[in-house]
């Protein structure tokens, strides 16, 4: 009886699996935080490359004619 009583004990000052669901749970948040802010930043991103992409070919002409986008400027 004493050794299921001790058995017992053990188990409930076993605080190992305690820990691992925090960090599972912490592990869980900061992946659904992630993905938020991906989705949220993803738009703005997107939106900044293409200001970039549309500054850059007005300044470089309308991207037609000889040469354009190979780099020789012949």
């Amino acid at each position: 009886m004493k050794t299921i009583f001790t058995a017992i004990q053990a188990f409930v000052a076993d605080e190992d699996g305690v820990t691992a669901i925090e960090y599972g749970l912490i592990a869980a948040l900061v992946g659904v935080a992630m993905a938020g802010a991906a989705q949220l930043l993803g738009t703005q991103i997107s939106d900044t490359f293409e200001n970039v992409k549309d500054t850059l070919q007005n300044a470089l002409g309308s991207g037609s004619g000889a040469g354009a986008g190979t780099g020789t400027g012949t």
